[in-house]
């Protein structure tokens, strides 16, 4: 692994003061091979690049456009294509954004970025893999075939970049305005502005491939207004000639074909204005040795206008190192609302770029002047909230948002306000479970923005009209639910079955908190009927066709990957009822016999914590199991298996993720669970208590939703083998408990941990 060269840099012991950014290593999960993960879904796949909190513009290194690579980049790659100015985080399908594709070059134009397997083919370029270094808020890396040095840094609209070049007569700096990961902009225009900018957009259609490979409907149009540090003197555009007709999704763009088209462009010196399906921009200027040119842009989803008035306001001028030091201070005060000691420095590494990756998304969709694309495609202006997207709701609603309830309530309450607003502007009139800039995808399954409202509202965050939530969570079951059957029939019947019964239930905790009792009973009763997909017969949960039939039984029984689940198993995804786990106990013979159950799950996963048929932490629908041995009498075992996890899942290293990171989740699972807290059932209010993998973490709690000021979880005698609570210790008062209210966390105060080398199996029983 050689990016393991550059975590030195990353984490030196020589950083003064030793601040939380200080510990981030953007290169965790950076990685998206499948030789590597031993499955198709790959490890992290998150990227490297420059960010700030919940920021628009993420600057990064892009390898790829193709392939299953959701973040444009994979550690294993050997060239770089170019730097672009949007990014998304940990996915898996296939990726979109990495939009306005910036690369450095020397010697004669190429307009096409070229195979990886042959570089100088076109404009990417083999890189020093050594000194590749990143940090939050900065990346840097040396390209080798022209011998070019990139830098980059960001803002939360806009980034800047810093090309040092060698001594040569043609040097330049082209941007690919087509490129985007997985497929390409269906349509781009740029102008010449004055002697150092240019602006335009590039707009993004499914027909251009993107998320999903277009099956995600991702469309949208970036704006850009962009300024070069070196005057315009000469410059031009290339524009290639894509026949009418011509399919441009992800395998035609990346098609030896179309990148012939492409590398024959028309090349246009001199051309202040022009529009078309494929096009680039390129400053030519000669450069002495070592000569540090720059690019600054703002970004908007909006307006020119609106990228213009995004770069004035964050980069007034060509101080580079001044907007680094920005990033690092925006993120010293993002990842200082969760502050730990004890612990070994890799541990604070991990948990710090954990916490750092939890705060990428949901990212920022407004310009600075409140402006923001509506789901009607209309320009709308911010009124209470701010726009936020990229909901991955089947995976961030388990621990990402919890997390941010806690930390950053204020994300919480704008996503919420952004999904409710959306479902009014679009027409839809129902929330969407994979949100990507106002797309309805429709990605993966369940119901996921109703626990996350209902676990807002629970803990007190209610900025949001309640009343318009709730109807459009009541149009959500009832167009996505078990309905009068009381189960989901056909493939997916087992999983769809267990995640709507769980919705349905937190809709009738929503319905509770608001009053109207009727509702209430009527959806907590619905949250029961994952008991409709429970077999006695086969002692399962087994999928059943319309008629109401069981589908047949394999050999391979509830291991069987894919019978009745997506991304799981029968045995996997059977553990799924948070909501009620006294009756799923019931009818799986009993507390003794669940509980030996569970033993041989989690004793059968191999070392290494990678993708396999048991507890696969890799994925998402087994992230609460870990937990539910404090329901069941046995919080000895949640401690065992959760400090496992943490140690055997997370690592300081490019491999570092066993999983998708799914922008956030896998590492707030980290963040809670290496805290001490951790949800089992969003929307209940209740945090299970674990063993800290530190001795102190104090939690920062924002005044406009908490009393409290802080609340810090201590562990005295912690350590690897000291992972049992003994005793505990809320606020001075000896606490039994097993678990802990919100409403306790956000008050303020202490849960002090008394830990020890065996399980003190009186503690938390009762």
């Amino acid at each position: 692994m050689l990016a393991l060269l550059a975590l030195p840099v990353l984490v030196s012991a020589q950083t003064p003061a030793r601040e939380p950014a200080a510990y981030v290593n953007p290169f965790i999960g950076a990685s998206t091979s499948e030789g590597a993960a031993g499955i198709y879904h790959g490890l992290g796949k998150t990227f490297p690049g420059a960010a700030t909190p919940f920021g628009m513009t993420q600057l990064s290194p892009n390898t790829i456009t193709g392939g299953d690579n959701g973040s444009g980049y994979s550690d294993e790659h050997k060239t770089i294509e170019g730097f672009a100015f949007t990014q998304m985080s940990g996915v898996g399908w296939f990726g979109d954004l990495g939009n306005f594709l910036v690369m450095p070059t020397t010697g004669p134009l190429q307009t096409a970025s070229g195979p990886a397997a042959h570089p100088e083919e076109g404009y990417r370029s083999p890189y020093d893999k050594s000194s590749e270094k990143a940090s939050a808020g900065y990346y840097s890396v040396q390209l080798t075939e022209q011998h070019i040095r990139a830098e980059m840094s960001a803002a939360p609209h806009s980034g800047i970049m810093r090309f040092t070049f060698p001594a040569n007569a043609q040097s330049r700096i082209q941007v690919d305005l087509a490129r985007r990961v997985g497929g390409t902009s269906t349509w781009q225009e740029v102008k010449v502005v004055d002697d150092h900018t240019i602006a335009g957009y590039m707009r993004c259609t499914p027909d251009g491939g993107g998320w999903g490979d277009g099956a995600g409907k991702a469309d949208y149009t970036v704006y850009f207004y962009a300024q070069f540090s070196k005057p315009l003197k000469k410059y031009g555009v290339w524009s290639a000639n894509i026949p009418d007709g011509q399919s441009r999704h992800r395998d035609d763009v990346t098609s030896a074909k179309y990148q012939d088209i492409i590398a024959h462009a028309a090349v246009l010196p001199g051309v202040k204005t022009k529009a078309g399906k494929h096009l680039g921009f390129y400053t030519e200027f000669e450069t002495k040795d070592r000569e540090p040119v720059l690019l600054k842009a703002g970004i908007s989803f909006v307006s020119v206008a609106g990228a213009k008035a995004n770069l004035q306001a964050e980069i007034k001028d060509w101080n580079f190192d001044g907007v680094r030091q920005q990033a690092t201070r925006l993120w010293n005060t993002a990842l200082g609302k969760a502050t730990v000691s004890g612990g070994t420095e890799t541990e604070k590494a991990i948990f710090y770029t954990a916490l750092y990756h939890s705060m990428i998304d949901p990212r920022n969709f407004c310009d600075v002047n409140g402006q923001y694309p509506g789901g009607d495609g209309k320009i709308h202006q911010l009124k209470g909230f701010r726009k936020r997207t990229i909901f991955s709701g089947w995976d961030v609603f388990r621990s990402q948002f919890p997390l941010q309830t806690i930390i950053n309530p204020g994300v919480v309450n704008d996503m919420i306000n952004s999904l409710v607003t959306l479902a009014d502007e679009s027409g839809h009139q129902y929330l969407e479970r994979w949100e990507f800039l106002n797309a309805y995808s429709g990605c993966m399954i369940g119901n996921p923005a109703i626990p996350v409202i209902a676990d807002a509202y629970a803990k007190g965050i209610r900025g949001f009209d309640a009343q318009k939530a709730y109807a459009v969570a009541k149009n959500t079951v009832a167009k996505f639910g078990n309905g009068d059957k009381g189960y989901s029939a056909g493939d997916l019947s087992v999983s769809l079955t267990l995640e709507y019964a769980y919705a349905e239930w937190c809709l009738g905790k929503f319905a509770q908190d608001l009053g109207r009792q009727e509702d209430a009973a009527h959806y907590q009763a619905a949250g029961g009927n994952y008991k409709n997909v429970f077999d006695p017969s086969v002692g399962w949960f087994r999928p059943r066709n319309e008629d109401g039939s069981w589908q047949p039984w394999p050999a391979e029984g509830r291991m069987k990957q894919g019978y009745g689940t997506i991304e799981s198993s029968p045995y996997q995804q059977g553990w799924f009822v948070p909501q009620d786990v006294p009756g799923m106990v019931q009818l799986m013979g009993g507390r003794e016999k669940v509980l030996a159950d569970l033993d041989t799950f989690f004793e059968k996963v191999p070392e290494n914590m990678m993708w396999n048929d048991y507890y696969n932490h890799a994925n998402e629908p087994v992230h609460h199991v870990p937990f539910l041995f404090n329901e069941l009498g046995a919080p000895w075992l949640t401690q065992r298996w959760t400090r496992t996890i943490c140690d055997r899942a997370y690592h300081n290293s490019v491999e570092g993720l066993v999983g998708n990171e799914d922008v956030g989740q896998m590492s707030a699972w980290y963040v809670l669970a290496a805290s001490g807290l951790h949800p089992l059932c969003p929307g209940s209010n209740r945090y299970e208590i674990t063993s800290p993998v530190f001795s102190s973490i104090t939690f920062k709690l924002d005044p406009k939703y908490a009393s409290g000021k802080t609340f810090t979880i201590t562990a005295r005698n912690n350590g690897p083998q000291n992972l049992y609570i003994q005793r505990a210790w809320l606020n001075g008062k000896p606490y039994d408990h097993s678990y802990l209210d919100h409403a306790v966390v956000a008050a303020g105060g202490t849960l002090e941990l008394e830990m020890g080398a065996q399980p003190n199996k009186n503690w938390g029983i009762q």
